[in-house]
Order: structure tokens, then sequence, then C-alpha cells
């Protein structure tokens, strides 16, 4: 006989989580990083969050933090809730919608977070962006970047995540090879050379601070808002 209780009970909501099998291998370590390069309080914007796996692994574990993910891909986003639907956090907020090559994308987070919002109240401490700029063409680095000086408070925290060339060199014969494949995709993608991103980072007053070497031949760079 159905239990009265289980009759008026909800449907689950349909299972939308997607999966990314580099997130198991990378989570760690990217952690450790954030564990010491990131503010102790506020707000952590994630920008180009994917399948959500990140941020429901980050987010209790970075408390009393609040973890912000956001992702332009509306199938991204249905996964990154029903990852917070059977992995819930306190400090996982639902995730908003923002493209970085919009150049108006810093503006508009304000009214989707809140519509009290300022982006002068310092709500959003550090960004994280984690293997975006090299599948992605050159304009949502600068986007980023750009949105980056907007939104942080002095003191603030960018960090970055993923494969990069450095003095015009692969670091790995597996990453060239990576890069022939992006390019092969789509020609506006592939690994960024890091002089440039640092470069493009300094240029909207975020200085760098330190690269990072990771496991698989990625690197986290770290970038403060002076």
């Amino acid at each position: 006989m159905l239990n009265p209780i289980d009759s008026d009970r909800a449907p689950d909501p349909p299972d939308q989580r997607q999966y990314a099998p580099a997130t198991q291998r990378n989570r760690d370590p990217i952690l450790v990083v954030l564990q010491r390069v990131l503010p102790p309080t506020g707000t952590i914007l994630e920008i180009s969050s994917g399948t959500g796996e990140h941020a429901v692994y980050f987010a209790p574990r970075l408390s009393p933090r609040q973890w912000l993910p956001s992702d332009p891909n509306p199938i991204a986003r249905h996964s990154i809730e029903s990852w917070r639907w059977h992995e819930p956090a306190e400090n996982l907020c639902a995730p908003l919608a923002i493209d970085v090559c919009d150049p108006l994308w810093a503006e508009n987070i304000a009214p989707q977070v809140n519509p009290q919002f300022n982006l002068q109240s310092n709500l959003i401490q550090a960004i994280v962006n984690i293997n975006m700029i090299h599948i992605a063409p050159w304009a949502a680095c600068l986007g980023l970047m750009a949105g980056a000086a907007r939104i942080l408070p002095t003191g603030g925290v960018l960090y970055l995540y993923g494969p990069y060339q450095q003095q015009g060199q692969h670091t790995a014969e597996s990453n060239a090879a990576f890069d022939a494949s992006l390019r092969q995709q789509n020609s506006d993608w592939g690994v960024r050379e890091l002089e440039a991103v640092v470069e493009v980072a300094e240029k909207q007053g975020l200085q760098w601070q330190e690269t990072i070497a990771m496991p698989a031949n990625n690197l986290s760079v770290v970038f403060c808002r002076l």
C-alpha cells in the first residue's frame, strides 16, 4: 500500500547532471591552491562552471566563503542545479547566466545576484576560472580580465587554471597535441601564451602574483586586483 506521506511528496527533479572526467583528477590539487590564495571570507564567483562538479566539491570545503557558479550555456546551468540538488551545500548559490564575451557582463551580474547589489559593495572577493580561455575565443580572456577589474575590490583575487604556453613554447608534447586538436575544432581556440594573458591582466590593474605547476602539465595562475 502506498504511504500517504509518500503520495504527497514532490517528485524528484530529472537528473541532468553532466560529468567531466578531468574534474576528478584536478579538483584536489586545485583545492589546495584555493585554500591558500583565496580571501578567507566573501563570495567567490566561478566563471564558466561547466558541469558544476567543481562547484559542489569546492563550496563545502571552502566555507564560510559563498560559492557563486555561472555559465553561459543553459545545459550547463541545468547540470549545476542538478548537482546542487543531489549534493546541497548551504554556501553554494544558484548559477548565473554569464557570458564574458558580453562587454556588459560585469554590470549585468548585479540584478541577477540582488536587485540592490552595488558593484562597489565588495560582495565578490575573488573570481575563479578553470579550463576556459583555451576553449574559447581570445575575446573571452579579454572580457574576463575587463570584468574582473570592474568587480573585484582592491586586494581581490583572480585565479586561473589550465594549460599554457610559456615563452612561446608548449610545456609538454601532450599540450602541443591538445592545442592542435583545439585549433582543428575551432580556429579561435588554442592553448594561450601565459605572457600574453599576464599582459592583458596587468593592463586591467590585475597584478600577477604567482604561477604554480599543477598535475597533467597545467598551471594555476594567481592575480591580485590593485
